[in-house]
């Protein structure tokens, strides 16, 4: 018996979808997912797909190639298209938009672990060689204290944003991380209530620099609940978008003092514009600095079990997607740990 499809066209299929995952996903994931999804969207037009029902296996296929043959795309960033097309595929198919079974016939291609966890981060030195030229030179501004606290927590930006300044336990050097959707600003964390947790900070200059951020360089800014944000613009709490481009910022190469390792030129390069610092090859968004943060802390001898809780990742998650260390790296904390057999 063949199946009754409702149809729809590509645009409207993926804004329902969208709409339905803001029950259970953070507004960052909704957003990934939109950008994901965007390229699916071009390729209907290129393909003159205007009705949904028409979808096939062949032509999920067909677009997997396309999409490979643009040539812009890292294999794991192909993998974590493919996997939202994927989860994509079964909304359709269960609003009737596409035939059942669509959804199983997509291949995707198999991404290393080594691959994966490798996908965009900055060593140890360079966040050192980041964190002192913004001592030095931007002391104690957002941008220094945003940025040495994302590499020493490994908070995700969402956190960042979220965070008021009665978070901020000065004498305890302690910072509590806390999810407010339902707040005049709502700033809910990706993991909800299991994303709440207090951090230490074991860095004596981070406390000091936040301690003298709010004292001198804080614009001060109250929300109509009374909630004060901790970091603020001359437009009140700052945005995500507004810290990723701090991250960008600061991680180019020629802003920490080091030689264009692309040969461009510093005077003529687009990447040193405002509007442009994410143009820079070395350039990285607060992502990848999760990831070299909780990398550092695993090859500091910190615990699985202890980095899994300070990071809010499971340690299955953690495993699987962030632990970059080599086998040597593994083997030398492996080492400390065994010192007493």
């Amino acid at each position: 018996m063949t199946q009754s499809l409702e149809p729809i066209v590509p645009e409207e299929a993926v804004d329902q979808y969208l709409k339905s995952r803001g029950q259970d996903a953070s507004e960052s994931t909704i957003q990934n997912h939109r950008y994901r999804l965007k390229h699916f969207l071009k390729w209907c037009e290129h393909a003159s797909i205007e009705n949904l029902n028409e979808l096939s296996g062949r032509d999920c296929e067909n677009y997997k190639n396309w999409r490979i043959a643009q040539g812009d795309v890292a294999d794991i960033t192909l993998e974590q298209q493919l996997r939202t097309f994927r989860v994509f595929l079964r909304y359709c198919e269960s609003i009737e938009a596409i035939e059942t079974g669509i959804s199983e016939k997509l291949i995707i291609p198999k991404v290393s672990k080594g691959e994966a966890v490798r996908d965009g981060a900055i060593t140890h030195e360079e966040a050192c060689a980041i964190r002192e030229h913004l001592r030095k030179y931007e002391y104690a501004s957002k941008e220094h204290v945003i940025f040495t606290l994302l590499y020493h927590t490994g908070m995700r930006r969402g956190a960042c944003v979220s965070l008021d300044v009665a978070d901020w336990h000065s004498e305890d050097e302690y910072i509590e991380v806390q999810h407010r959707p339902d707040a005049s600003v709502s700033t809910p964390l990706k993991l909800k209530q299991e994303g709440e947790r207090n951090l230490s900070i074991l860095d004596a200059g981070l406390s000091e620099a936040v301690d003298d951020y709010l004292s001198h360089n804080r614009i001060p800014h109250a929300e109509s609940d009374g909630r004060e944000p901790l970091f603020t613009t001359s437009n009140g709490r700052i945005s995500g978008n507004a810290v990723q481009s701090i991250v960008y910022r600061v991680t180019r190469s020629c802003y920490h003092g080091k030689e264009c390792p692309h040969g461009r030129d510093v005077d003529t390069c687009e990447a040193t514009e405002s509007n442009h610092y994410s143009a820079c090859p070395s350039s990285v968004s607060p992502h990848p600095i999760r990831r070299s943060a909780i990398h550092h802390h695993l090859n500091s001898n910190v615990s699985k079990s202890i980095a899994s809780e300070r990071m809010a990742v499971s340690v299955d998650t953690l495993e699987e997607h962030y632990d970059a260390r080599s086998r040597e790296e593994k083997r030398q904390a492996r080492q400390s740990e065994l010192t007493n057999l």
